[in-house]
């Protein structure tokens, strides 16, 4: 008989949960992709539902439950925090209490009310939740594992070795001090949204000078040669304030913090530069430490700052490891899984095999997938026209419309889990269009003009387009796109600063080349997506290339599409031209427009 895992996060940011049988992954999904409400934090129920029903289980057939930190330890440094701030963090703690009080402190009771669940329920730490998301699923027998984030309960930064069905934490770096919440205080004074915002500082930086790096490292971070590091304190305000910056910060930098959806300046884009450059410093001296300490050849990553994927490339190019392995949801969602594989390797004492090149994330389609018959029940009730094409008919069709610049939304099979779509849920459109990236953002996606956008590439034409020697299919590295594709800067588009550098065109695939000339890279596997693979094989037999601009199927604001009226939704709500659910084609052009859409419509400015 089956022994089934339950894994749980909640309660921070992007609550999740996980399903483990006899473990392997079965299934794992955020619950922002089901309530519509992007990084929801409550409960997971809608997502421990979706589990459970991919893994044709009740929870009767649950043996054990793992939630992915220990509440009470975490309550104890929030406790300690505002009282060493005291009376400062009176408002901060009025404002936190009532959480606590009612659900945060009572995790147990509530999995036992919620679920109607008898069994074993465990609490391993935050770390420890990270450290096994990014070990346990990684190719590797033995490996050192680096994770960083925010702040779990204390630890902010960990480091240890995984080997075999264990992991062991060496050392930590704890709250206040903390490198994701130093970037997060740096996305705060830059006017974008904490916890949510940080990839648009990582966006924005290329289009910065690092002007205020040397200034950050001399007054905000003392930084050691082995990567360890402190806050002056004296600058932050997330201790206990309701913000991340005070005045002191402010009169540092020279002003106020920008506010949201206000003009980006030149003098944000100079920040996010710096910031960014200081996060690879901190990263790569980590990086150096690891690797001397632990003697390992392998490094897996997690936590959020795990998801810098700039960070992360840089930290390739260094060669300190042979291999790096980095958990696709290495934010909070996934210490859900990281709780229920410790649930199974650890508590339960299951041996692990690795081959040292495989991992077992299964591409990280994980989330919940529809049948054809699922789909039309739908669209046949609200006589809603498509055409049906077969499995064998998608790849040649889709390839077509893309050679004619077409924007496509694309929703194939599961649902991805982590921040990452990854095929099941993306929109796509020709990585050779000069206008591509602007319609996207402008008309599609209705975010800022300097979001870059990432590309889909076959896994074995990946070196004929970027300087990566290896394999990125969780869209978590950052390279260069190879010189000979790209395009020399004339002496008058040298001179350009800031956001004037966007319209240049940098290669002969720009609307995935960012100012930089680097790409986010997703590399397509046959094992793990068939028909994205054959779609992209298709265009390259084709027309010559076998890359796509992939991005997330939602608009600014909004999760990932989940179900295909979710999909069906965004597309009549945005310039897609035609959008592919299953074995179902629609074509904008034969669509009606949504009844009773106007709010949205007014919201966003469509005409």
């Amino acid at each position: 008989m089956a022994i089934n895992i339950l894994g749980i996060s909640a309660f921070y940011h992007d609550s999740a949960a996980c399903l483990v049988q006899d473990g392997k992954i079965i299934s794992a999904a955020q619950e922002e992709r089901f309530t519509r409400k992007k990084h929801d934090h409550n409960f997971p129920i809608n997502a421990i539902n979706s589990c459970l029903e991919n893994g044709n289980i009740t929870i009767n057939d649950i043996e054990l439950v793992a939630f992915y930190d220990k509440p009470f330890l975490k309550f104890e440094r929030l406790l300690e925090t505002y009282v060493t701030y005291a009376p400062k963090g009176l408002p901060s703690f009025i404002k936190a209490m009532p959480l606590w009080l009612k659900k945060k402190l009572w995790i147990k009771e509530l999995i036992k009310d919620e679920l109607e669940f008898e069994g074993t329920i465990l609490f391993p730490e935050h770390h420890e939740s990270h450290a096994a998301s990014a070990f346990f699923p990684s190719p590797y027998q033995e490996s050192a594992f680096l994770t960083m984030d925010g702040v779990g309960e204390w630890a902010t930064t960990s480091f240890g070795i995984g080997k075999d069905n264990k992991i062991d934490i060496h050392a930590e770096i704890n709250f206040p001090h903390s490198l994701g919440l130093l970037y997060s205080a740096f996305t705060y004074y830059t006017g974008f949204k904490v916890n949510s915002g940080e990839y648009k500082v990582m966006g924005l930086a290329p289009y910065g000078e690092p002007k205020y790096k040397d200034l950050i490292l001399k007054e905000l971070v003392d930084l050691k040669d082995d990567g360890s590091f402190r806050l002056n304190m004296k600058y932050f305000n997330y201790c206990a304030g309701l913000t991340m910056t005070n005045n002191k910060f402010h009169k540092l930098f020279g002003g106020p913090p920008r506010k949201p959806e206000s003009k980006v300046t030149q003098k944000e884009m100079d920040l996010a530069r710096s910031i960014q450059d200081v996060t690879e410093e901190v990263v790569i001296k980590i990086g150096q430490h690891v690797k001397e300490t632990t003697g390992q050849k392998n490094l897996c990553l997690a936590g959020g700052v795990a998801l810098n994927c700039v960070a992360n490339g840089k930290l390739l190019q260094e060669n300190i490891f042979e291999n790096i392995w980095i958990q696709p949801a290495a934010g909070d969602a996934g210490g859900a899984l990281g709780a229920a594989l410790i649930g199974w390797y650890q508590y339960l004492e299951k041996e692990r095999f690795a081959d040292g090149k495989n991992d077992v994330q299964s591409g990280s389609y994980l989330g919940p997938e529809f049948k054809n018959s699922d789909i039309t029940n739908y669209f046949d009730e609200n006589n809603i026209p498509y055409t049906e094409i077969s499995n064998e008919e998608i790849p040649e069709k889709i390839a077509d419309l893309i050679n004619e610049e077409n924007v496509i939304g694309w929703f194939e099979g599961k649902m991805e889990f982590g921040p990452r779509a990854l095929g099941g849920r993306s929109i796509i459109g020709d990585a050779r269009s000069p206008k591509m990236q602007e319609t996207m953002n402008l008309k599609i996606k209705f975010r800022e003009s300097f979001r870059p956008f990432a590309p889909s590439i076959l896994e074995e034409r990946v070196l004929d387009y970027f300087e990566l020697d290896g394999i990125s299919p969780y869209m978590l590295l950052v390279a260069p796109v190879k010189k000979e594709r790209q395009k020399p800067m004339t002496e008058e588009q040298e001179k350009l600063f800031g956001i004037d550098k966007l319209n240049v065109l940098r290669s002969d695939v720009p609307a995935i080349t960012h100012v930089d000339y680097s790409a986010r890279i997703q590399t397509v596997h046959k094992e793990t997506h068939p028909l994205y693979y054959n779609m992209l094989k298709k265009l390259d037999e084709k027309y010559g290339y076998p890359v796509v601009i992939n991005t997330s199927f939602n608009v600014r604001g909004e999760p990932i599409v989940c179900t295909p009226q979710d999909a069906y939704r965004c597309f009549m709500r945005t310039k897609m031209d035609y959008l592919i659910i299953g074995n179902y084609l629609f074509d904008k052009k034969e669509q009606k427009p949504l009844e009773n859409d106007t709010e949205w419509q007014k919201e966003f400015e469509l005409d």
